[in-house]
């Protein structure tokens, strides 16, 4: 097997609101026309699906519930402590909640968090350790 994550599917309870916060908020690029029913970002390396909550359970055999917090995060490493800023002021303006504000790290970055319309919880970070180019 070759070691990669092709796509990361988030299950969301309206897909249009969704879209409309990952196209405004964190302005990732997608092609997505109505109607389609799934929405895919391309970004660096990856893609970014967005598909109804429920059509996604059933599609994995799974019941629709979900728990507050499921165990995981996305994040998006940035090349600056201002763009960490700049990124999670333009994800709450698009409707995002503030779950911790960006502060200098422990392990010497800076990061904040933020959950997108469905809840699903974002790292913002500028790791100096971990240079992006």
């Amino acid at each position: 097997m070759e070691p990669r994550i092709s796509i990361i599917t988030l299950g969301v309870s309206d897909l249009k609101r969704s879209i409309d916060f990952y196209r405004a908020g964190l302005q990732l690029p997608t092609n997505y026309k109505d109607g389609e029913g799934i929405a895919f970002f391309q970004l660096s390396g990856t893609w970014l699906a967005l598909y109804p909550s429920n059509a996604l359970a059933e599609d994995a055999c799974l019941p629709p519930e979900r728990t507050a917090f499921g165990g995981f995060t996305l994040a998006h490493n940035v090349k600056s402590k201002e763009l960490v800023d700049k990124i999670i002021d333009q994800a709450l303006g698009s409707g995002a909640t503030l779950l911790k504000p960006a502060a200098d790290t422990f392990w010497g970055g800076y990061s904040g968090y933020f959950s997108d319309p469905d809840g699903y919880p974002w790292e913002v970070a500028w790791n100096p350790f971990f240079p992006l180019e």
